[in-house]
């Protein structure tokens, strides 16, 4: 078998830096779950950030974060090491925007609520997508395609099958597809949940498929990856400030 020895560095380097982002983004959600949770149940130092009365959100960290690494990173191209600090700066940037993904979704702070899941789901869905680039999974590389037409009409096939996917309400499916044709096109194929942009076009009251989809996804159902999310999403107990003593 033969080996192009001058595209396998390229390779390394490549997942090296997907690796360090995808490690700073890990540990970055980690640690601002672990502090939040803190801040909320009043243990440890620390408190929330606001500046003039304004609670400045730690999502807005994250924003700048991701302006200035992005900014950097096109503007100098910068090699190793610096490639690899702007990797991790990216990584923390999108672990702190998107632990609060709920809050910009709803323009409202709904980070301990129902609707603060969603920003988990994010998180996960991340996460997958950072691990399936840090295993080589990568829809439009070329390097290995005969013909850039082919590929390109592949890839445009694959991606209506994933956005049908997500359409239905099977986002991990649909996201996960995108790097995996296969999966796709699994995702793509099946019923559509109740709730989903699918059913609300395609799946007309009383109809056959309508019953299906509901028999199949009833309310309150869960699943595993329900189960994870509850892993970060157990609200804790707000904690109360204390009383000021009276006067003597």
């Amino acid at each position: 078998m033969d080996v192009d020895l001058e595209i396998l560095p390229g390779l390394s380097d490549r997942r090296a830096v997907v690796g360090w982002m995808v490690l700073a983004f890990l540990v970055t959600f980690l640690v601002t779950r672990f502090i939040t949770r803190a801040i909320r149940t009043g243990r440890g130092p620390f408190r929330d950030a606001s500046v003039g009365g304004v609670h400045v959100h730690h999502e807005v960290y994250g924003i700048f974060l991701l302006l200035g690494t992005g900014t950097l990173e096109f503007t100098y191209r910068p090699g190793p090491p610096w490639v690899q600090l702007l990797a991790v700066l990216f990584g923390a940037g999108a672990a702190l925007t998107l632990d609060e993904f709920a809050l910009w979704l709803h323009l409202e702070d709904v980070y301990w609520s129902r609707q603060g899941r969603s920003s988990i789901d994010a998180v996960l869905v991340a996460l997958v997508v950072g691990g399936l680039l840090l295993v080589g999974a990568n829809p439009f590389d070329a390097d290995d395609a005969g013909s850039g037409l082919v590929l390109w009409i592949t890839v445009g096939v694959n991606l209506l099958f994933a956005l049908a996917a997500i359409a239905k309400g099977r986002v991990v499916l649909g996201v996960i597809g995108v790097f995996v044709p296969l999966v796709a096109l699994v995702g793509a194929v099946r019923l559509a949940r109740p709730g989903s942009f699918w059913a609300h076009r395609w799946y007309r009251s009383g109809s056959h498929r309508r019953a299906r989809a509901e028999a199949r996804f009833p309310a309150g159902r869960r699943t595993r990856w329900d189960a994870l999310v509850d892993l970060f999403t157990v609200v804790p107990p707000r904690h109360a400030p204390a009383a000021p003593a009276p006067p003597s």
